[in-house]
């Protein structure tokens, strides 16, 4: 999650143009994409565990090649192709972690504690996301993306051992025992709710991978922004995101207005970034509003990430215990769709319709979602 924080130094280490870089960011969200619901369909067979413990082995064991054969030096510069196939399957890989673990969290809570346990499983991303924000663009101005890829194949590598050590099936008898979701109808693959709850995340999703994988670029290119500031304002977003999804909930778990809600963060998401649009607007004639961006990107990025737990939460209620992993990576399907088109799509709508356009269409899409997430029962 954090390497699309290091994109001004990754454009400049492998000699890349905006296009090219979007290119090689968005790989890494389809290899995600492309292998989420095959890693998804494996965990409901196999369970979270093996599938924890080979995807993050394997994970770290290609990262660390990453490290020795596709970091920039001086005699050598990969080229785009080497980059883009290896962050490619970089996602094919990492993405073993998504639907395993959320199969774990409603496996071993209750009806009344699943939307709190899922929503600090979900503060995961952005926890790495705001770690590697503070750290990853540091370390490649110092030492390199050879640091940077071997400081994540230790991270992948400590969290396969946690796997290991932590992770188990929660028991089935006796007085402790968990009882398992069991849900009347269809299957996941043929549930249209499923379908619709996972489209509307996946169109969520898209203008927080724009915050996500550009915000260093805009901050640095229009803003005039160092490195401190950017690296600053993403971890900031990072920390928001995951004070919110606790929050949120503990908050719908006591209410019981998982839909209410997530229909709300999409209308509170648009405005927000309507509010950044028309700010960028704004501080091209008044260069002295350009100080105000980071706080008004801040703001969007923390509102459109702030449903995550209550989403998935409700999504995996819907589909059962059976199926958490199916549902679970079809909607991560449609979230790193998201991460691949998304990044390839800003270099051009700058190009066309400069920053304003691309935070424009980002209130767009997160009021597209508003009617597609499922009405209140």
């Amino acid at each position: 999650s954090g390497i699309p924080a290091t994109a001004v130094f990754m454009r400049s280490g492998y000699h890349l143009g905006n296009a090219e870089l979007g290119l090689a960011l968005g790989l890494l969200g389809l290899g995600v994409a492309l292998s989420e619901l095959p890693w998804g369909l494996l965990t409901d067979r196999w369970g979270d565990r093996r599938v924890l413990l080979t995807g993050l082995s394997a994970t770290a064991a290609w990262l660390l090649l990453m490290a020795m054969l596709v970091a920039p030096s001086a005699a050598f510069v990969p080229g785009v192709p080497l980059l883009a196939a290896s962050l490619l399957v970089a996602g094919l890989l990492g993405g073993s972690v998504n639907g395993s673990s959320g199969r774990a969290i409603m496996a071993w809570f209750q009806e009344g504690e699943r939307g709190f346990a899922m929503s600090i499983r979900q503060t995961a991303v952005p926890l790495g996301g705001g770690l590697g924000a503070l750290v990853l663009p540091s370390l490649a101005s110092a030492h390199g993306f050879a640091a940077v890829f071997g400081l994540l194949a230790v991270a992948s590598a400590v969290s396969a051992l946690f796997a290991w050590l932590w992770l188990h099936e929660p028991p089935m008898a006796g007085e402790n025992s968990i009882a398992p979701v069991v849900v009347p109808g269809p299957a996941p693959l043929r549930n249209i709710e499923v379908w619709r709850i996972s489209t509307a995340i996946g169109m969520l999703c898209f203008p927080q991978v724009a915050v996500l994988t550009f915000a260093s670029v805009f901050l640095h290119d229009f803003a005039g922004m160092g490195t401190v500031a950017t690296s600053a304002s993403l971890a900031v977003v990072q920390t928001g995101a995951m004070v919110m999804r606790v929050w949120s909930g503990r908050f719908t778990d006591r209410h019981g207005n998982r839909r209410l809600f997530l229909r709300l963060c999409c209308a509170l998401s648009a405005l927000a970034f309507v509010l950044l649009w028309l700010l960028v607007l704004a501080a091209s004639g008044h260069p002295a509003l350009m100080s105000a961006l980071p706080l008004a990107l801040v703001f969007a990025g923390i509102c459109v990430s702030a449903w995550h737990g209550v989403a998935y939460t409700e999504l995996a209620t819907l589909a059962g215990a059976g199926h958490v992993g199916t549902a679970l990576s079809l909607a991560n399907s449609f979230v790193f769709v998201g991460f691949f088109l998304v990044p390839a799509a800003i270099p051009g709508l700058v190009v066309l319709c400069s920053w304003s356009g691309v935070w424009l269409a980002a209130a767009v899409c997160a009021l597209v979602a508003w009617p597609v997430f499922l009405r209140p029962s």
